[in-house]
């Protein structure tokens, strides 16, 4: 019998090191499938045996474990299993119990993966964003938005311009890109005082949203194998993008962000006047209603600029192009919302204000059917259980475990919406059912951890719709198929790139 001694040490350690691997494997498998706190939650084994199956479903077939999940509660019920640490929910009875004023229930480790820990966004302890929050919230409130709301006015009258030209020279104008600009160009504006005029860029900024989507399959990467984080973001600009593109999209964008951070601060040293305040010069000021913030170095403000503008890029582009498609494609509804508009107002060229336009119930429920259909975050927004755990449905979640939901699932419940894919503003009119069904529309998330630009986003999908409606009341579409509109997840949605884009003619 031949011992050990006759085997070298170079022959044995492979040997070794992959039996390890395979019996860590199979323990690790085994026990997340029958030992595990939230082995007794339904849903598929190979879901809660390991994070490969979500980051199979999302990287398979485009970026969509939002709509698998969504199969699967109607397979196993309102709790799913859907990582080895995570359950979702789809009951709308729910969503308030983690999403409230106060709310105890930290962000999960899904956040890290963006790499923009300071940001306010990405803040994972309910303190920490508390204190963050409290220095941007004056500027996203109502009275902030009514006061600049000349930026938002000037970009929608940049953009009808546009169309004026564009129909006057018998072309089709992008309205997928051009929404978009609007949400750059007033973002920018707002936050660094410096506007990126995307309106003005002949592509209308398509380049600038293509590096901005094309660092999304990052986050699945990243997730999966969090090591891989630090190495990849601190290597050479050129050698990551040509090893991983979207990698060298973070790297770009982050510059980016770094850069523009420093020029606010750097003009704010120079003491050189600004015409009006800007969100990232608050930022970089001593804050007098918390004694706790401390004002941030540029590098630290760059993960809350990346986070600004990552959101921008999409999230009410992708309502107003919803709203408007279903619109200007749907003749009977266009006539609708254009004899209100022009009742409350005769000339089509004045400006329309937001505080009037929020008074017209039509064009208010177009919106929502852009914002309940548009999907601007599709996948979940997970949070980490707190002390004592919690019930969901009668079954218990233990602390430290993962629950989330999501408006891809919630938006579609026809218990609250009925043929819920279709687009139907009159469900809104009856002011007793749009209570009701307000339950299960969450847009912009709710509670302490609600969308901070809410009130901005509003203000851009009144005037830019309602100014464009009333302006052109005579638009057409181009045909766009399901697989145009679909979203791949990216944490914000984003239609695939080689999709054919949302066009409109008209006449002037």
């Amino acid at each position: 019998m031949l011992g050990l001694e006759g085997y070298s040490l170079a022959a044995v350690l492979p040997v070794t090191l992959a039996l390890y691997f395979l019996a860590n494997l199979a323990y690790t498998t085994i026990y997340n499938v029958f030992f595990h706190p939230l082995a007794h939650v339904p849903g598929p084994k190979l879901a809660g045996a390991t994070y490969l199956y979500q980051t199979y479903h999302s990287f398979m077939g485009g970026s969509r474990y939002y709509a698998k999940i969504k199969e699967l509660h109607e397979i196993y019920g309102p709790l799913v299993r859907i990582t080895p640490d995570e359950v979702h929910l789809s009951d709308p009875e729910n969503y308030e119990k983690i999403n409230y004023v106060g709310s105890k229930y930290g962000k999960s480790a899904l956040y890290d993966a963006f790499g923009i820990g300071y940001s306010t966004f990405s803040s994972r302890s309910p303190e920490v964003h508390r204190i963050r929050r409290s220095a941007l919230n004056p500027f996203f409130s109502r009275k902030m938005v009514l006061e600049l709301e000349e930026i938002v006015q000037t970009k929608a009258d940049k953009l009808t311009a546009l169309a004026k030209n564009t129909f006057s020279a018998g072309r089709a104008l992008n309205l997928h890109y051009g929404f978009r600009s609007i949400s750059v160009d007033v973002i920018t504006e707002y936050a660094f005082g410096q506007c990126y005029d995307l309106l003005d860029r002949p592509d209308l900024g398509e380049k600038f949203f293509d590096m901005v989507q094309g660092i999304g399959p990052t986050m699945w990467i990243f997730m999966q194998w969090p090591g891989l984080q630090k190495i990849a973001l601190g290597l050479p600009p050129a050698i990551a993008s040509f090893m991983s593109p979207p990698v060298g999209q973070v790297i770009q964008l982050t510059a980016h962000c770094r850069k523009q951070c420093a020029a606010v601060k750097e003009t704010m040293d120079s003491g050189r006047a600004e015409t009006r305040p800007s969100i990232f010069q608050a930022l970089l000021s001593p804050q007098e209603k918390d004694a706790d913030y401390v004002i941030p170095t540029i590098d630290d403000l760059k993960d809350e600029a990346y986070s600004v503008l990552a959101a921008s890029a999409d999230t009410t582009g992708n309502a107003m192009t919803v709203a408007a498609y279903k619109v200007v494609s749907n003749p009977e509804i266009f006539a609708k919302v254009t004899k209100e508009l022009e009742a409350e107002f005769p000339d089509p060229n004045e400006r329309l204000s937001f505080v009037r336009l929020e008074t017209l119930p039509y064009l208010s429920a177009v919106i929502k059917e852009g914002l309940r259909l548009s999907f601007g975050v599709p996948g979940r927004l997970p949070r980490d259980v707190p002390d004592g755990g919690a019930t969901f449905n009668g079954v218990f979640i233990p602390a430290g475990s993962v629950v989330s939901m999501s408006s891809w699932v919630l938006h579609q419940d026809p218990e609250y919406f009925p043929d819920p894919l279709k687009f139907d503003p009159d469900r809104w009119l009856d002011r007793k059912e749009a209570r009701r069904i307000d339950k299960a529309f969450v847009p912009f998330g709710k509670g302490t951890r609600g969308c901070v630009g809410m009130p901005l986003a509003y203000c851009e999908l009144y005037v830019s719709l309602g100014t464009l409606f009333r302006r052109f009341p005579t638009m057409k579409s181009n045909v766009l198929t399901k697989e145009d509109l679909v979203y791949d997840d990216y944490f914000s949605g984003y239609h695939p790139m080689k999709a054919t884009k949302f066009h409109v003619t008209g006449s002037i």
